[in-house]
C-alpha cells in the first residue's frame, strides 16, 4: 500500500514535506512511511487518503487487485 500510496502522493504533484503539512505532522513522517521504515495505522491509513483525495476504498482494492494469487 505505501507504494499506491506514495503513486498517488507524486501523480498529483505533492512533495512529501507538502502532505506531511497537510496532515500536521513532519515529512520524516511521509518518508518513513514511504520507505516501509513505520508502517501506518488503520487511522494514519484513512488521513493520507483523504488528504491525497483518495477513497480509502479505492486504495484497497487496487491493492487486492494487485496482489490477487
Amino acid at each position: 500500500m505505501r507504494r499506491l500510496l506514495r503513486d498517488r502522493r507524486t501523480r498529483i504533484g505533492l512533495r512529501q514535506a507538502d502532505l506531511a503539512k497537510q496532515l500536521g505532522t513532519h515529512q520524516s513522517f511521509v518518508s518513513k512511511y514511504e520507505s516501509g521504515e513505520r508502517l501506518l495505522t488503520f487511522v494514519e491509513t484513512v488521513e493520507v487518503c483523504e488528504a491525497l483525495d483518495l477513497d480509502p476504498l479505492t486504495l484497497l482494492t487496487e491493492y487486492l487487485q494487485r496482489h490477487e494469487t
